[in-house]
């Protein structure tokens, strides 16, 4: 089964939450025992800033994440979720970032695991979410 990584998780680890690094760890390596582990670059510019630049590739390495290129079909479906999130009256101060990452999930892999605040399953209703912090 192939995975698709959220900052959301990445960062819990990264920073050590308190919360939720925990739960994201356990499920980092289920997954990982599962299948194989993704990132976007939506995702990767979005941890970089907790790393250095010689620390990215050895993160992603300790963790077995591969870097995956979106494809035009996902970023067309990230702008067509965002298009009704907006239509639906959403503020366009949210970054889009956050419909990049569930659209390129949606294409390039079987689930998300992320902490979803809502939004993924209510717009990306087609893709599998895995929430550690809910089990689901």
């Amino acid at each position: 089964m192939v995975t698709a990584v959220d900052t959301s998780v990445l960062l819990d680890v990264l920073l050590d939450d308190p919360q939720h690094s925990g739960p994201s760890i356990a499920a980092l390596r289920q997954a990982a025992n599962e299948g194989s582990l993704i990132i976007c670059e939506t995702a990767l510019a979005e941890i970089v800033p907790t790393l250095s630049s010689a620390e990215v590739p050895q993160f992603l390495a300790d963790w077995n994440l591969t870097f995956v290129s979106s494809s035009q079909s996902s970023a067309l479906l990230a702008g067509e979720m965002f298009r009704l999130y907006l239509n639906r009256g959403g503020k366009r101060g949210r970054v889009v970032s956050d419909f990049l990452i569930a659209a390129h999930a949606q294409h390039h892999a079987e689930r998300l695991l992320a902490r979803d605040r809502g939004y993924y399953r209510d717009y990306f209703k087609a893709l599998q979410l895995w929430d550690p912090t809910s089990g689901s």
